[in-house]
């Protein structure tokens, strides 16, 4: 198909990543048209996988799927495109901590937009147009609203990636010993943390409440997000210009990156493989080693 030699193209991949999509990726599509199908209503399908592991390519490639193959209006949004701008994330590192000037984890996002969104997509008039944010991880900061892409609702499927999506708060007892050096020499009164928990517990769960379907990629450990975080990073700087005056990350700023992740990474690992409806379980290379599906997700 036409679709599917201009994806691997725009996306800068081998033919071997058609070959994985076809086998694992399109009874995932027909599985979500069908469900879409069922409810006679704009569907919400939320996708998690941890830095680095394939989430936005799927993202788009359902979304190629969708479109071309099923004729089913389709629309993905990745939850980094609704992060704080610049300037909001320093007016919180001033009042409540430090490191959330660090672009990442929950309470840096606006859920307020991506809910707003949201709405516009599913609940919209016909023929009515939804602007959809833009984050520039160059610059850090959220793209002018001139630069937003617009997409005619209502959408039949909209996907949310993020790497946090579906993520639980935690206990203050598993919050009091902290998981790496960040938080040991940076958080040392858990007062970070406890806020990013609090941001779990208060905004994303009702997130949760709208989403309809959940699919997860599911990496080996925490141990292959470094590399795979790094191999974003090199893949981003080889698409800009010559000394381009941007805002890009070292191999040891990407090291020392994750460690805001791994709390809730590591937990995304252990809590939601049991409870997604769509489980790809992947390998060292990013490959998917295995398949589970269950009607009933348990995300409750």
């Amino acid at each position: 198909m036409n679709w599917q030699k201009t994806f691997l193209r725009l996306h800068g991949l081998q033919d071997s990543y058609l070959q994985q999509a076809q086998t694992w990726f399109d009874p995932l599509a027909t599985s979500l048209v069908e469900f879409q199908a069922d409810a006679g209503v704009p569907i919400l399908v939320a996708l998690n996988g941890a830095q680095g592991s394939g989430k936005s390519t799927l993202a788009d490639y359902l979304v190629a799927s969708l479109t071309s193959s099923h004729n089913v209006s389709t629309c993905a949004l990745s939850l980094d495109d609704f992060y704080c701008t610049r300037a909001a994330r320093a007016h919180l590192a001033q009042t409540v901590h430090p490191l959330l000037l660090t672009r990442g984890v929950p309470g840096t996002h606006d859920l307020s937009l991506l809910n707003a969104t949201l709405d516009g997509l599913m609940d919209g008039s016909e023929h009515s147009a939804t602007s959809i944010p833009r984050f520039d991880k160059a610059r850090d900061d959220r793209r002018a609203e001139s630069d937003w892409d617009s997409v005619n609702s209502p959408v039949d499927i909209v996907i949310v990636e993020g790497w946090c999506v579906g993520a639980f708060a935690q206990s203050e007892q598993q919050l009091i010993s902290p998981v790496n050096t960040l938080e040991a020499e940076e958080d040392k009164d858990g007062q970070w943390r406890s806020h990013v928990n609090q941001v779990l517990a208060e905004q994303f769960r009702p997130l949760y409440r709208r989403v309809d379907q959940w699919v997860m990629l599911q990496a080996p450990s925490f141990d292959c997000v470094y590399r795979w975080r790094l191999e974003q990073e090199h893949k981003l700087v080889d698409t800009l210009p010559p000394n381009a005056d941007l805002k890009l990350m070292s191999d040891a700023q990407i090291a020392k990156f994750i460690q805001y992740y791994q709390r809730i990474t590591q937990r995304c690992l252990i809590d939601l493989p049991s409870r997604v409806n769509h489980l790809f379980r992947l390998g060292e290379e990013r490959g998917i080693v295995d398949y589970r599906y269950s009607a009933q997700g348990d995300m409750g």
